[in-house]
């Protein structure tokens, strides 16, 4: 007693207060240095793809123009009759006076000019020139051109400035063959000759009448065209059909009330020099305006002597034309409609060169009143900024000519790229998230290919890709690709981190790239980054992003790993051309690799080339691929272990015929699968479930065998009722108010059932018991005791040919029953193994996961039954497929349309449906338990609407035929998948540059966290105030309500005012400060078990609540006592092998212990134990089992107490013995102390948290013992009340409480002195609360919650008078 009262006095000095400020300083910085549970992406998204998007960036009718007819009317030396000219007057035509020579010849070189210019922005089109020709000329020349150009563009030019202006009944004119008459040509017939794809330029005055005409006669051909199709005996239906215009482009050169600019100092065809030479007439509009002045000794003479070539950018000429073109292409990007910028500027490039040069045509042309027309329309771009940037080009370019030509000194070239880059940049760096696009981002894609800039160009388009997939999209719109795609032929090392960046961005967003990078062999390019582990990124200029140069090697080869992935996915031509550049031993030597992504994708990419083709998985098989993928089944990234069983499960999913070689490799590798039944990660275990359903696919006649003989088992094996096993007292109490029961969905959101009504038939007469002992498991150490069906609602027994309670029967058969009756299937088989591990997964407590492993068995199951009986007729009109042969691929059953058979002489439906939740308005309620005699309970789900499809999520499949009798709706398909590969690629889409929102300072998610930090400071600076004066009395009471059920477990949030109360399999949360009930939902275990414990995970931060169920289960929730629905995070066996002969038995009766867990928050360990002979240890970071420490005893394990900080593990057994673990050592040695001193159950040992913390253990008699770990014997022993039936321990007041059964509390300090003798509620006219359920002590203030048999539920604190001061 005095070294435990020394003990006692050395605490309250180590909370004195003039600690206090260090010490909250120093938890509020452990708040943020405390590890995250549960928190990763794989537990808040859900596991699938992201939305495709729409490729309108790929044109699928890339378009030549093949063909130009060049038609000159000009008639020189005569002007038309209806044009007065000025004098003097606009003279050239192409450049050329034609006065300047004899008309004929001036006609020809006119044509031979404009025939040149057109050249040079389409070299190989076929030019034919019709110069001042007749009606019969012009039809001969359009028809011959549209026979050669078949389906594709042929260009129209008119030139009319020698005729009359159009008609405004839609004609131009020609010439009679003296020339003596202008002849009218019919647009009408033009369209007919020329007929679609066509463009049609017209420069002449009054041009925009002819763009009128054309549309009027397009529209009067497409209502001929319907009236012939609706109606064909009409005469119009008789005649030739009149070509569509649809696909007809027009550049006219003015409105059809304005006349030609006739400015002597400009060509008299400006909008066709416009179009055609758009460098020399924009350098002369510009020595033409005012602002050129500016520019000294700049003429028109001398830009006629402008260096260069229009296609050498390191001349003057060539870089103007660079920057010209640039400069057009952005105007347009960011003016024009994003489908119109593409049929315009990237269909044709003939069509682009032209729609770039109108852009001009519209900036000179209405400088002189005049207003070029286009169809289609565009909006006016003649004002946009871009211009001025232009003008400065050319003001910088023009400034150098007077020294350059006459002195020979050397060109400067234009900043403007660099400028534009900078522009571009800042962009990036200061801008908002939500804003317009950049407006350089056409400019970025012209430096691409500059050796000067592209270095800067590429990581700027990086780190826009970056931005997510919006920004991909864009840059795709612009026509990104093809300079991006050129690129992978560059051997310029320094260009590989950028390059592989930018791919892996494009890939992640658009998938269907993969065709164009091998037929333009750029898979070799990222084979050899994955292939050599060189990544020059110290070569990269510190101009640069500072992620090109933090980034690693290993984050490379990921990038190139996951481009191959998709490469090779779902693309035979992909698969063989890796195949070929050795791909798969480049993956197996990065198997080991420490970077866990790379891992993750190697996986992934080997389970991809081998998916479907054959010669890769024997090229596997040669290099031992499967044995070099089982290292990664215990890799400690779920998201690796994940990756691992998909490329296994397409290994063994191939299609090809089996060999007993074949068939030795696919039964090794399922049973190593099998090991993963107990994985902590659901994700993993859904992928064990599809990858086991490729090898069901594989081998169905095998396992239509073992099926058929497990449902002949099942059929032939009674389950014991419950009401035969059950003690009335050990029910649930009947409750007389009907709680509403909030409704609940896992984020998979499989099935979304709330209320214990909702538990289908099979659950409703499940028993009890189970039959069988420890010995009676199944082979290969796989358990067959785990939850039969924890999902949240189960389907009817007639949603599956195999319901849970069938299912749940064949895994107890299955553990005892002489299966080696099996025809040419031994009990031992693999097959019959893998069918025990599908039933397992069939009860698995994730919903998703279980409703996979349903389908596969179901389909097995149908098929079984089916195949056994073919002279079962279900309909008339349904024909029986034929039995399965061993290697048949064929029969995979698809969803089909119409109404399911219902087999003759049995209850089972094969429909899809679930029972649809009631809203929440409605007061529909968790019934009491009742129970059952012989499982005929009357199912309580027809009471409610059945409307959701099950598996409506699912890719929608045709029928087969033959392999479908009648409308059966299957379960399995060989698509069946999770979205794994398609999950794990969203990574690669989004941003990885960008600070991440929970280590952004200012965001709101930090500011969240701040407020949450803040505020458990405060409480654990109130409450210690509380505590360190002493607590004289714990008996005010609080907060006093009923609960919808009889508390088993009840568990304070430790920082708000919330507490959590789980009856038999549901919890209620009630905020103890309002006296609310803030939710209620179900926990999804099954009837015939019971929550056994709960703990709060991350307190600190986002709240997770975790239960335990006595069958082993443990349930994750989130947002619950909130707004929201709870949704369940994740689920798993905590313990696969606990002892079933006492479950569902109440810990009162001292027979089961259920399932008892502690919390480790700094280190993320899951101690967990209960009615099994070991201490499970579970690492929640890797989601999986880390450690089983042996208890060394024959009874259960009561109750778990840890201490990280000394690796220690105390636990209570039923026995009365404590046993005190060191987890550091090794399993034999492990157990460093064991005290016997009590001599029955032991409700509650406490390790005290710190340094030389004591071990305060408590047995159902009432003892009281104080262990110091080092010593052998208790330091300290103090009596109690008998019959115990809860107790805890305040961790930081030093006081106890008692609940005893004979229905009283009693509070003691750390001395054993009774300082609360709590027997009646407050203000219930003195009624004596019930016996004891369940108790426990707030983890800071001076609370106690106790929940009772009578419902209620009751917190009782130390005097309100010590809290207000």
């Amino acid at each position: 007693m005095n070294s435990y009262r020394a003990l006692m006095k050395m605490d309250s000095e180590l909370h004195s207060p003039a600690l206090a400020l260090a010490e909250e300083e120093e938890a509020d910085m452990n708040d943020w240095k405390l590890p995250l549970a549960f928190m990763k992406k794989r537990h808040s998204e859900k596991i699938e793809g992201s939305k495709a998007l729409a490729q309108s960036w790929r044109m699928k009718d890339r378009m030549k123009t093949v063909s130009v007819a060049l038609v000159l009317c000009l008639n020189v030396g005569v002007d038309p009759p209806d044009v007065v000219k000025t004098s003097p007057c606009a003279r050239l035509e192409c450049w050329i006076d034609p006065l300047s020579m004899s008309p004929q010849k001036a006609l020809e070189t006119i044509g031979a000019n404009l025939q040149k210019q057109y050249e040079n922005w389409q070299p190989r089109a076929r030019y034919k020139q019709s110069l001042d020709p007749t009606v019969d000329e012009v039809k001969k020349l359009c028809t011959s051109l549209r026979r050669n150009a078949k389906e594709e563009r042929v260009l129209f030019h008119y030139n009319g400035h020698g005729v009359p202006r159009p008609t405004v009944n839609g004609e131009i004119w020609v010439f009679n063959k003296n020339y003596t008459q202008y002849i009218p040509l019919s647009i009408y017939d033009l369209q007919t000759w020329m007929g679609s794809p066509s463009i049609f330029v017209y420069d002449c005055s009054n041009a925009g009448i002819i763009v009128k005409s054309f549309k009027q006669f397009a529209l009067q051909r497409e209502q001929e065209l319907e009236v012939a199709a609706i109606n064909p005996s009409h005469p119009l239906a008789q005649m030739p059909l009149p070509p569509s215009m649809k696909n007809c482009i027009q550049l006219a050169a003015c409105e059809a009330s304005e006349l030609l600019p006739m400015n002597p100092d400009l060509p008299a065809d400006l909008f066709t020099s416009c179009l055609t030479t758009p460098i020399n007439i924009a350098l002369r509009w510009f020595c033409m305006q005012k602002s050129a002045k500016l520019v000294p000794g700049v003429t028109l003479d001398l830009i006629e002597k402008i260096p260069g070539r229009l296609n050498d950018r390191r001349t003057p000429l060539g870089e103007l034309n660079w920057i010209f073109t640039a400069i057009t292409d952005t105007i347009a990007w960011n003016v024009l409609p994003r489908d119109l910028f593409q049929k315009l500027f990237r269909q044709d490039l003939l069509v682009a060169s032209l729609f770039r040069n109108f852009l001009l045509a519209e900036r000179i042309m209405r400088s002189y009143n005049c207003t070029p027309v286009s169809s289609p329309r565009l909006p006016p771009t003649y004002m946009h900024a871009m211009w001025q940037a232009w003008d400065l080009a050319v003001d910088i370019c023009l400034s150098q000519l007077p020294t350059i030509i006459e002195e020979g000194t050397a060109f400067r070239h234009s900043p403007f790229f660099a400028e534009q880059l900078t522009a571009f940049q800042v962009w990036l760096t200061m801008g908002v998230e939500n804003r317009n696009p950049p407006e350089q981002l056409p400019i970025v894609l012209q430096v691409l290919l500059s050796q000067v800039h592209r270095l800067r160009a590429l990581d700027l388009l990086g780190r826009f890709l970056d931005l997510g997939p919006w920004a991909v999209s864009l840059a795709l719109s612009v026509g990104i690709f093809p300079y991006v795609l050129k690129l992978l032929q560059s051997s310029a090392r320094e260009l590989r981190p950028l390059l592989v960046f930018i791919w892996a961005k494009i890939l992640a967003v658009d998938s269907s790239c993969q065709a164009d990078l091998v037929k333009d062999n750029g898979h070799k390019y990222f084979l050899s980054v994955l292939a050599d582990n060189y990544m020059p990124v110290s070569n990269l200029s510190s101009q640069l992003h500072y992620y090109w140069l933090t980034i690693t090697e290993a984050e490379h080869r990921t990038m190139a790993v996951f481009i191959l992935a998709v490469i090779v996915n779902s693309y035979t031509t992909g698969q063989e051309a890796c195949l070929q550049g050795n791909l798969i031993a480049n993956c197996l030597e990065q198997l080991s690799d420490p970077h866990p992504l790379l891992r993750q994708w190697v996986a992934i990419c080997l389970g991809r080339i081998w998916q479907n083709f054959d010669p890769a998985r024997w090229c596997g098989v040669r290099d031992s691929a499967h044995e070099k993928l089982y290292t990664l089944l215990s890799d400690p990234i779920p998201e690796v272990r994940c990756a691992a069983v998909f490329a296994l499960g397409t290994f063994v999913g191939n299609s090809a015929e089996r060999t007993d070689h074949s068939t030795t490799i696919d039964h090794n590798v399922a049973m190593m699968l099998a090991q993963l039944i107990n994985d902590g990660s659901p994700v993993v275990r859904k992928e064990l479930v599809v990858a086991l359903s490729h090898l069901v696919v594989q081998y169905e006649s095998n396992f239509c065998t073992v099926a058929l003989q497990f449902i002949e088992e099942e059929k032939n094996y009674t389950v014991p009722s419950p009401a035969n096993t059950a003690e009335p007292g050990n029910l649930t109490p009947v409750s007389p108010a009907i709680p509403r029961l909030r409704s609940v969905n896992s984020y998979t959101n499989i099935r979304a059932a709330t209320t214990a009504r909702n538990l289908n038939k099979s659950l409703q007469n499940l028993n009890l018991n189970e039959e069988g002992g420890q010995g009676a498991f199944s082979p290969g150490n796989i358990s067959t005791s785990s939850s039969a069906s924890s999902t949240l609602g189960s389907p009817d027994n007639d949603e599956y040919i195999l319901s849970f309670e069938t299912i749940d029967k064949m895994r107890r058969v299955s553990s005892y029953s002489s299966l080696n009756s099996l025809i040419g299937v031994s009990f031992n088989s693999v097959y019959t193994q893998i069918w025990r591990v599908l039933l397992h997964l069939a009860a698995d407590p994730f919903p998703e996961v279980s409703d996979l492993a349903m389908r596969v068995l179901n389909s097995i199951a149908y098929k079984a039954t089916m195949n056994a009986r073919p002279q079962r007729i279900l309909d008339s009109s349904i024909s029986l497929s034929a039995p399965a042969s061993p290697t048949s691929k064929g029969t995979h059953i698809h969803p089909a349309g119409g109404s399911p058979p219902t087999p003759s002489g049995s209850s089972s439906s094969l429909t899809n449906e679930v029972p649809k939740p009631p809203p929440r308005e409605q007061p529909a309620s968790r019934p009491p338990y009742t129970p059952t005699l012989g499982g005929q309970a009357q199912p309580h789900s027809h009471q409610f609407p059945r409307t959701r499809k099950m598996f409506d999520k699912g890719p929608e499949q045709g029928t087969e035929d033959g392999d479908d009798p009648g409308g059966h709706r299957n379960y399995i398909c060989p698509a069946l998948q999770t979205g794994l590969c398609d999950w794990s690629a969203k990574y690669f889409a989004q941003p990885v540059m960008k600070i991440p929102e929970e280590h952004d300072l200012e965001s709101q998610v930090r500011m969240e966290r701040q407020w949450r930090f803040l505020r458990n400071t405060r409480v654990r600076r109130q409450s210690r105030n509380i505590t360190q004066r002493g607590i004289a009395r714990l008996d005010d009471q609080i907060f006093i309500n009923r609960n919808p059920g009889v508390p088993s477990v009840v568990k304070f949030h430790p920082f708000n005012t919330c507490i959590a109360v789980a009856d038999k399999d549901s919890i209620c949360f009630w905020d103890w400060e309002k006296g609310e009930r803030l939710d209620y939902f179900y926990n999804g275990n099954p009837r015939y078990t019971r929550i056994t414990a709960m703990e709060y995970l991350n307190g600190h931060d986002c709240s997770l609540l975790l239960t335990a169920t006595d069958d082993g289960a443990l349930r994750i929730w989130k947002n619950f006592a909130d707004q929201k629905n709870p949704e369940m995070v994740t689920a798993w066996q905590g313990l696969s092998d606990m002892l079933p002969t006492t479950r569902g038995q109440p810990s009162a009766g001292a027979h089961s212990a259920g399932m008892v867990v502690d919390w480790e928050q700094d280190t993320g360990l899951l101690m967990t134990s209960g009615d099994v002979r070991v201490i499970r240890i579970w690492d929640t970071d890797r989601e999986m089992k880390v450690q089983d420490i042996p208890t060394g005893a024959d009874s259960c394990v009561t109750s778990l107490s840890c201490d990280s900080q000394r690796s220690l593990v105390v636990a209570g057994l039923g026995d009365g013995s404590v046993r005190v673990f060191d987890r550091r050592m090794g399993p034999n040695e492990c157990r460093v102390m064991t005290y016997r001193e009590h001599g029955a159950w032991v409700v509650k040992a406490h390790l005290q948290k710190e340094t030389d913390g004591h071990i305060i253990s408590v047995s159902v008699n009432g003892d009281v013992r104080f262990f110091e770990p080092r010593s052998p014997d208790s330091v300290n022993v103090l009596q109690t009340v008998k019959g115990l039936t809860a107790l805890d321990i305040h961790p930081q007041a030093n006081l106890f409480a008692c609940g005893s059964m004979n229905q009283f509390i009693a509070v003691y300090n750390s001395n054993g002195d009774v300082i609360s003798n709590i027997k009646y509620y407050d203000g219930f006219m003195g009624q004596r609360i019930g016996a004891i359920s369940c108790l426990a002590f707030h983890p800071y203030w001076p609370h106690l919650a106790v929940g009772s048999n009578d419902y209620y539920m009751s917190i009782y604190s130390a005097e309100k008078r010590l809290e207000r001061r």
